[in-house]
């Protein structure tokens, strides 16, 4: 249900320069096998980012770690998978910011086709050994997840919580209340929304009301009453703005998509570089995030200014 998501935009760059093979480095894509070389460690990277709030603060930090640990960085935002994913394998993109699920999922039906089953599940030592064991042959290391989750949710106002006593997805289902649930409108079939609340959760939804996922337009509509239920993720900047909160995913139907750096296992796979972005672990949490975004999408400050402050303020890089 994620949509697809800091200082030179080169998406037309980075696809031209895919073209060139001679100038690629790492494997080749599908048909190299396990990757057994030595991990490698350029002092120079390239961290990618793919161009929405969220991933520019995580490509922002993770720029400032790795020059804290004397990399020198730039960061380039590329718009989607389908061209940072092989620019990250061919090396003109060192390490980017990943979900752990998403990511799984998108590289399992690169191997296995779109109809494939889904490997990313709500088990994240499960997810991670999935991801792992795709990831690996095409010559990416994947680090050690954070606290910090970017994963489905769902919310509804505060009145209709505190009206209900509603703090969990199962306290809604208990209610046995009909709700509109405004969502995209594949939310339909998918297992983790409509579908998934019915059958988890015993939530009786009436209707999906297609006005995309987390859009203003969804907020607005269960703000004036419209619908009861909205399809957001959980680091979204802008609940308060709209009078809505979460309800907690108690049963886990979502996936665990914690973020994990991904990173060219050839350029960027040694101790040092994850030994830099494994500080950020430690500290980054769910909450975290969802207030950085709120810096940057509704006080309107920069992604690396409020990166930097972030981590100064956490003793990760000096004020």
């Amino acid at each position: 249900m994620r949509p697809a998501r800091g200082r030179l935009l080169l998406a037309v760059a980075v696809s031209l320069a895919l073209s060139l093979s001679g100038c690629a480095e790492g494997p080749s894509l599908e048909e190299q096998g396990e990757v057994t070389g030595r991990p490698g460690d350029r002092r120079r990277l390239v961290v990618g980012s793919a161009g929405f709030t969220e991933s520019d603060l995580l490509a922002q930090m993770y720029a400032l770690l790795l020059e804290q640990a004397g990399y020198r960085t730039k960061i380039l935002s590329v718009t989607n998978r389908e061209l940072y994913g092989p620019a990250l394998e061919n090396g003109q993109i060192d390490v980017v910011p990943e979900y752990a699920a998403t990511f799984a999922d998108w590289l399992n039906a690169k191997v296995n086709g779109a109809e494939a089953p889904t490997v990313g599940s709500p088990d994240l030592a499960a997810t991670m050994t999935a991801l792992r064991s795709l990831a690996g042959p095409r010559g990416l290391a994947v680090l050690d997840p954070g606290r910090a989750v970017d994963q489905n949710a769902f919310a509804v106002t505060a009145a209709f919580a505190a009206e209900y006593r509603l703090k969990t997805l199962s306290d809604l289902g208990a209610t046995r209340l009909p709700v509109r649930l405004a969502a995209g409108d594949e939310c339909v079939q998918r297992p983790y929304c409509a579908p998934g609340l019915t059958k988890v959760y015993g939530i009786e939804v009436t209707a999906v009301d297609p006005k995309g996922v987390g859009t203003t337009q969804a907020k607005q509509a269960v703000q004036s009453g419209e619908d009861q239920l909205v399809l957001t993720t959980t680091t979204d900047a802008t609940l308060d703005e709209f009078g809505l909160v979460l309800l907690a995913d108690d049963k886990n139907l979502q996936n665990a998509d914690h973020i994990v750096p991904v990173v060219n296992r050839a350029r960027a796979g040694g101790a040092d570089v994850t030994g830099a972005l494994d500080r950020l672990n430690t500290v980054l949490t769910t909450a975290d995030l969802a207030a950085l975004n709120e810096r940057v999408d509704s006080w309107r400050r920069l992604p690396e200014d409020v990166a930097r402050d972030y981590l100064a303020g956490k003793g990760l890089i000096p004020r």
